[in-house]
């Protein structure tokens, strides 16, 4: 058990055996699962966590409460990964009241079919201040960062922001250490997280940033990842970088889905062109890469090439299921090339750009580059073209 501030103590756990979050996002380092315990004159419990951990948790839950009754169960976030065990700590301190969004308690039901709440509830909104006799927490609406129900609260006296999913990442903190000044680079997996997690509600993010830029925040504890204590500006930076959908890193991203290599070749060719010119350049193989890695470093750059083979009288799959993936996490703002291949009909240019194009506020570059099964030194000047048009 790790003691955050003199009444605030970290009852969370790690996850170093899982393999997928959601079932879909791999986790080489695991997952934390953070929960909170804040002991005023009254004693708070701050989420719980998942079901996997289940035993661990309620074992540093009766080590942090030693033998003391919690008064509240505070719900940020009800995703089962914070709030599976609500249940059995209900059962374990019938005096215990669940405080949360009047949105959350009404979801409780959903949850825990069956299970009576009546009396056991209190409904908090914006503005809202539970007093702990000694710490009190003062909440804040956060619909939609990234489910509708979340709220976020900050502990007054020891001026720590609890969170929710906001500023969480991915990684055990026994893997990836406690505290976020101990790590070598928090923004990598914060990134990936960020963007899979809570890139399609980038508007909710700048809601819940303007309201909390006010606090005088010392330590920001979320749901997922290590305690943030210094430099927080950094943090609040690049959330605020990414929530505005714009580019972190300057250069050209070009992402490619070869079958055979002949457009490897060609992406890779344009690639050197672009560098010659001295602008940064991120080759991607779309084909061989972790989705959710693309899907980061896609948000990454503001300048984008898509090079991809037709297939069945379609996209080249890898391709598709790259784009799909940006659509449904809002990506925008960005200036965007294609080169497409085809031995007999190619047609993966126009199916890219159809798919870019039901984007908000994307800058679609012509002529699409399109190759015939490999590529030919007549194709060059036409790759020059695009090399020269993509960093205008």
């Amino acid at each position: 058990m790790k003691q955050i501030s003199k009444s605030i103590f970290y009852i969370g756990t790690d996850d170093v055996d899982l393999d997928l979050f959601e079932s879909q996002y791999p986790v080489p380092e695991g997952m934390a699962y953070n929960s909170y315990l804040i002991k005023g004159g009254k004693i708070a419990v701050l989420d719980t966590a998942d079901a996997r951990k289940g035993e661990e948790w309620l074992a540093n839950l009766a080590e942090a409460l030693d033998g003391a009754k919690p008064d509240y169960l505070v719900v940020h976030h009800l995703e089962p990964d914070h709030s599976a065990l609500i249940s059995k700590v209900l059962e374990l301190y019938p005096g215990l009241v669940v405080a949360a969004s009047a949105k959350a308690l009404q979801m409780l039901g959903q949850f825990f079919p069956g299970m009576d709440f009546g009396g056991r509830t209190l409904a908090l909104k914006e503005g809202d201040v539970l007093d702990l006799d000694g710490c009190s927490l003062k909440f804040f609406a956060a619909p939609m960062v990234h489910w509708p129900e979340v709220m976020v609260s900050y502990e007054q006296e020891s001026g720590t922001l609890f969170s929710a999913d906001a500023f969480g990442k991915f990684g055990a903190l026994s893997v990836s250490g406690f505290y976020g000044e101990e790590e070598d680079d928090w923004a990598c997996e914060a990134r990936r997280y960020y963007f899979n997690i809570c890139g399609k509600y980038g508007q909710p993010v700048q809601n819940l940033l303007k309201k909390v830029s006010e606090l005088d925040i010392k330590t920001i504890a979320a749901l997922h990842g290590p305690i943030l204590r210094k430099d927080l500006d950094q943090y609040f930076k690049l959330y605020d970088i990414w929530s505005k959908y714009q580019a972190e890193k300057p250069g050209v991203l070009v992402a490619y889905a070869s079958i055979h290599g002949g457009t490897a070749k060609a992406a890779k060719l344009l690639g050197d062109m672009i560098s010659a010119k001295g602008v940064r350049v991120k080759m991607m193989d779309v084909a061989r890469m972790e989705v959710s890695e693309a899907v980061e470093d896609g948000f990454s750059y503001d300048k984008v090439i898509l090079a991809a083979s037709s297939y069945d009288g379609g996209l080249f799959p890898p391709m598709y299921n790259f784009l799909h993936h940006l659509q449904d996490k809002a990506w925008q703002k960005r200036r965007v090339g294609f080169i497409e291949n085809g031995s007999w009909a190619p047609c993966a240019g126009r199916i890219m750009k159809d798919m870019v194009s039901s984007m908000r506020d994307m800058e679609i570059i012509e002529p699409i580059v399109t190759l015939k099964s490999v590529m030919r030194p007549e194709d060059k000047p036409a790759l020059e073209a695009l090399a020269n048009e993509i960093i205008k």
